[in-house]
């Protein structure tokens, strides 16, 4: 069952809009000021330090070493 809602356009009129000249286009003087912040934050941003953290970089160290470990190990194996 449809419902009989009568169209209407979202956008003004430029006739009868204040602000616009002849051409439709904004006055000077007539622009809006600028968005205010949508942010949460009440403290200054501070982007993350840079480099690498000593856990991140001493996990990977450990990941590589046992990876070479292993190929050594095999390599050894392959050639005893």
């Amino acid at each position: 069952m449809a419902e009989n809602h009568p169209q209407s356009n979202p956008d003004p009129d430029p006739r009868v809009t204040p602000g616009l000249d002849r051409g439709g286009l904004v006055t000077p003087g007539e622009t809006p000021p600028a968005e205010s912040s949508t942010s949460s934050r009440s403290d200054p941003y501070q982007p993350p330090t840079r480099g690498w953290a000593k856990g991140p970089l001493a996990a990977i160290s450990v990941v590589v070493l046992l990876v070479a470990a292993f190929f050594l190990a095999y390599a050894l194996v392959l050639i005893l």
